[in-house]
């Protein structure tokens, strides 16, 4: 019977490669932060890398079984993150069975997500994810890592991973704000530079989701 439902996810992410979803988290924080990011991480992977994504960004909620239609799932914000019991239960089974997660820290949601991330997985440790590794190399060089996009505080950036089987499924990027960047111009009014940088690690990451 497990073998059936995993082989029935597996086909659902082959069905719908092109779907992303934005998560909709409970525990009163700003889930739906940074509107416009998803919209134009989308354009930019379509017009650079040749991915064929649906221009609208579905939003899921973590214990809907639509999740298993959705190959990546972003979540973000700067408040209070909790996850239910079925919710851990839902995305443990998404994650192992080849769903990824992305949590960007929109400043401030840090001291609620790690326990989160704790409840999904238990027995594993955040890692860092060093600057060799794949996320970082291609189709856009970041060969010191994450990149900086907004100042807050003077921390470097990071990005923290969980593997399953040396395969990255939850990224979690801290002190970075990629979906700021990720935003329409005069939200933030970031330089030009800023944004191209946000928007190649994004597509970066999908580039991980799609090609590997």
């Amino acid at each position: 019977m497990k073998k059936i439902y995993l082989l029935l996810v597996l086909i659902s992410f082959t069905s719908f490669s092109q779907e992303i979803a934005l998560v909709k988290y409970s525990g009163g924080g700003d889930w739906y932060a940074n509107p416009t990011s998803l919209h134009n991480l989308i354009r930019f992977c379509n017009s650079h890398i040749n991915t064929t994504i649906n221009p609208k960004p579905a939003t899921v909620e973590p214990s809907s079984p639509d999740l298993f239609s959705y190959p990546f799932t972003h979540m973000t914000g700067h408040g209070n993150v909790v996850f239910s019991e079925s919710d851990v239960q839902n995305l443990q089974k998404y994650l192992k069975a080849g769903g990824f997660l992305h949590i960007d820290d929109n400043y401030g949601m840090d001291q609620y997500i790690r326990k989160e991330i704790k409840k999904i997985f238990p027995d594993k440790e955040l890692i860092e994810i060093p600057a060799n590794h794949a996320i970082f190399q291609k189709p856009y060089l970041f060969a010191n890592g994450l990149p900086k996009i907004h100042e807050h505080d003077g921390k470097r950036p990071q990005a923290f991973g969980v593997f399953i089987d040396n395969r990255l499924v939850l990224l979690y990027t801290f002190e970075c704000d990629l979906g700021d960047g990720w935003e329409d111009a005069e939200v933030n009014n970031d330089p030009i530079e800023v944004r191209e940088k946000a928007l190649k690690m994004g597509a970066n990451i999908m580039n991980y989701i799609f090609n590997n």
